[in-house]
């Protein structure tokens, strides 16, 4: 009788939810105003869409070769800047290395705020400060890369093992010994991987900065949109797919040599 009422119990609260849901649905689409059936009756825009889109230019591939090379290297400079200043706040960010609450409250409170704004309006702010270009991309990129690596590395330096730190403060090392000696050796394989990770994301990030003007293949992307020019932009997204399919390959072998 037990096992009845809680198999009834069970199936009633998975109905519950399942309306809830329904119900959320149907209020978030009469919110939104959206309108499915638009779908069908554009058909006709579609169907003249994919039909220039899946004719990709190929003529076209010099042009975008210098471009692409230069978000490649707006990704790796902007990561190589990221992580670079990502390494001394994740060990301030951490009681293991500051064994001040405090102060790396401070420290996670700063890297919280950096990861909250979007990449595009990171490029957004830099482009109004900067101006167009590379170099606006480069820092975007920094940043993010600063945000988001830094909190993974702190994560990893929060769960190492303590009986090292403790040996070494036994034989009298100071802060600086302890965290070269003591805490980045146990650290080292996972910053390298993370390093790498960042600069796989970063290069499929990097290639819609140009729709703000912080370079790349993304400011061709950007207009040969706004000039309706399907065909260059079927081909520009084969590019882009083919070199992050390379570059997420290389990275997860590099990235398994580390774990």
């Amino acid at each position: 009788m037990k096992l009845r009422d809680t198999v009834h119990f069970n199936l009633y609260k998975h109905v519950l939810l399942l309306a809830l849901l329904l119900l959320f649905f149907r209020s978030s689409v009469w919110l939104t105003g959206a309108e499915f059936s638009k779908i069908w009756t554009n058909s006709n825009q579609m169907t003249a869409f994919f039909s220039r889109f899946l004719q990709p230019d190929v003529h076209y591939i010099p042009k975008l070769i210098l471009p692409l090379v230069k978000t490649l290297q707006m990704s790796f400079l902007g990561t190589v800047i990221g992580v670079a200043a990502a390494l001394p706040f994740s060990l301030f960010a951490t009681t293991v290395v500051t064994e001040n609450r405090w102060v790396s409250l401070v420290i996670r409170f700063i890297l919280g705020l950096i990861r909250t704004v979007p990449n595009l309006l990171l490029a957004a702010l830099f482009v109004a400060i900067v101006g167009i270009g590379e170099a606006t991309g480069v820092l975007t990129i920094a940043v993010f890369t600063f945000g988001m690596v830094s909190q993974l590395m702190f994560q990893a330096i929060e769960t190492i093992d303590l009986a090292p730190i403790e040996a070494a403060t036994a034989v009298g090392a100071n802060k600086w010994q302890i965290t070269v000696f003591a805490i980045l050796p146990q650290v080292m394989g996972q910053f390298a991987s993370y390093t790498f990770y960042a600069f796989e994301v970063n290069v499929r990030a990097s290639t819609v900065l140009g729709y703000v003007g912080a370079g790349g293949i993304g400011v061709i992307l950007n207009a040969s949109l706004a000039l309706l020019n399907y065909e260059r932009v079927s081909m520009i997204i084969i590019l882009i797919l083919l070199t992050v399919a390379v570059v997420d390959f290389c990275s997860e072998r590099v990235r398994r040599s580390f774990l």
